[in-house]
C-alpha cells in the first residue's frame, strides 16, 4: 500500500509499504477516508522531534472505514465509519480509568525514552516518532488500530467526512485547553494561534460561557477566518503590542485565561525571536517559547495559562518571577481524545460546532509531500489540507 514516510530532515516521500494486520486481538485496521495535515507534524519534518527514522509512516489525525476486526472487539463491526483518537489509550490503566488518556501506561511501545526526555512515559501516538511509541502513522491506505473499542468511534449520520476528520485530534485538544484551563461564564480569554486547534480552543471558550474571547496570530486569512467563523475578536500580533491591546481590552487587568496553541516553533516579530532561532537551531534549546513567554505576561494576576502547543523538551528564559509573583496556574496537556469525542460528535452532528471551514485545500495522498510544503509556508491560505487516498 501506499504511505507517507519520514525520510529525513525535511524530506518526505510516498512510498510502498507492507499492508498493516491485526497484532491482537482489540485491533481493527480501517481503509483511510480521510486525513489531514498538523502543525504538530511540521515539528517532525523539521527533524525538531528526536527519534524519527528514515521510511516512518506518519500522520495522525483521521478517519476511515473499518475493513477488518480483531476477535476481541465488541464496539466496531466492518462498514464502520469511524474517527480515531490520535492517541491510543488501553482504557486498562490508572491513567485511562482517570480520563488521562494521553498519559497511558500501557500503549507506548518503547517505554524509557519518555522516562529520560520527560521523566515519564507518555501513551502512544500514531504516526510521532519512537520516543511516542514508533506506531505507524495514519497517512497510508490502510491503519491498524490497536484497542480500538477505547480509541475508535462511530461518526453519526448526517455528519460529512471532513467535519469529522478534526474530531480526530484538533477539535479535542482545543476543547480541552478551554476545558482544564477551568473557563468559566464571564471569563475574558485570549488565545494564541489561529490554526486548528487554536480556532478550536476559541470556540470552545466560547461555548463554554466566556464573556469575550480574543485570538492572536499574523496570517490574513486565519483571522478573517477565526474572526468569521469562529465569532473571536483577533488581534494581528504584527500591527500592534499584544500585551497593550489585551491590556486595553479587559481594563487594564489582562485575560483571565490565557491558552498557548502555537508550539515549539512560534514566531515573532521581535528581537527575541531572532535570539529563540538561533538558540533552536544550535540545539542549545529544543523550543521557542515566545508565545508561551507573552501569555504568561499578558495573563491577568491570579490567572491560569494553558500549554496546549507541542513543545519537546528544553526552553530558555521562561518567565519563573512572573509565574510566581503574579499567582498564576500555569497548565498543559496532549488531547485527551477519548475524554472528548463523543460529546464533539454529538455537538457537530447537533450544530454547535463546525470544523468543515478547517479544511481549505483537498489533495490526494501521492500529493501528500506538496500539500505539507504548502501548509508550511502558509501559501494560498492554506490552513489545513484533507488528504484523500484517490484525492
Amino acid at each position: 500500500m501506499k504511505a507517507l514516510c519520514w525520510e529525513g530532515v525535511n524530506k518526505l516521500s510516498v512510498e510502498e509499504v507492507p499492508d498493516p494486520v491485526l497484532r491482537n486481538d482489540q485491533d481493527v485496521i480501517v481503509r483511510l477516508v480521510a486525513g489531514t495535515t498538523c502543525g504538530s507534524d511540521l515539528h517532525l519534518i523539521g527533524g525538531y522531534i528526536p527519534f524519527m527514522r528514515s521510511g516512518d509512516v506518519i500522520g495522525h489525525e483521521f478517519l476511515g472505514e473499518v475493513v477488518e476486526t480483531g476477535a476481541a472487539v465488541r464496539r466496531h463491526k466492518v462498514g464502520d465509519r469511524v474517527v480515531v483518537s490520535s492517541f491510543v489509550g488501553c482504557g486498562r490503566c490508572w491513567y485511562c480509568a482517570h480520563d488521562l488518556w494521553s498519559l497511558c501506561d500501557n500503549t507506548n511501545t518503547n517505554p524509557g525514552i519518555g522516562q529520560a526526555l520527560f521523566g515519564a512515559d507518555t501513551g502512544g501516538i500514531f504516526g510521532y516518532s519512537h520516543a511516542m511509541g514508533g506506531l505507524r502513522g495514519s497517512h497510508a491506505e490502510y491503519v491498524r488500530v490497536p484497542f480500538a473499542d477505547y480509541g475508535a468511534f462511530p461518526v453519526p449520520e448526517g455528519v460529512d467526512d471532513t467535519s469529522a476528520l478534526f474530531v480526530s485530534d484538533s477539535v479535542p485538544t482545543g476543547w480541552m485547553g478551554a476545558d482544564l484551563a477551568g473557563v468559566r461564564p464571564g471569563d475574558v480569554v485570549a488565545v494564541w494561534g489561529c490554526g486548528a486547534v487554536g480556532q478550536m480552543a476559541a470556540r470552545a471558550a466560547i461555548l463554554l460561557g466566556a464573556e469575550r474571547v480574543i485570538s492572536i496570530d499574523r496570517i490574513p486569512e486565519r483571522l478573517e477566518m477565526t474572526e468569521r467563523h469562529i465569532g473571536s475578536e483577533v488581534i494581528d500580533y504584527t500591527a500592534t503590542d499584544v500585551g497593550a491591546e489585551l491590556r486595553e481590552r479587559t481594563g487594564g487587568r489582562g485575560p483571565d485565561v490565557c491558552i498557548e496553541a502555537v508550539g515549539m516553533e512560534a514566531h515573532s516579530d521581535s528581537p527575541v525571536h531572532v535570539y529563540d532561532q538561533v538558540k533552536q537551531q544550535l540545539r542549545l534549546q529544543t523550543d521557542r517559547p515566545t508565545a508561551v513567554r507573552q501569555a504568561i505576561h499578558a495573563c491577568r494576576k491570579g490567572g491560569t495559562v494553558f500549554v496546549l502547543g507541542v513543545f519537546a523538551g528544553a526552553v530558555d528564559k521562561f518567565p519563573l518571577g512572573a509565574v510566581i509573583n503574579k499567582g498564576l496556574t500555569v497548565k498543559g496537556a496532549q488531547q485527551h481524545g477519548q475524554r472528548y469525542i463523543p460529546m464533539l460528535l454529538d455537538r457537530l452532528a447537533a450544530g454547535e460546532l463546525s470544523t468543515s471551514h478547517l479544511a481549505t485545500h483537498t489533495v490526494s495522498l501521492d500529493e501528500a509531500p506538496r500539500a505539507y510544503g504548502m501548509f508550511k509556508d502558509k501559501k494560498d491560505g492554506c490552513v489545513r489540507a484533507v488528504i484523500r487516498p484517490g484525492g
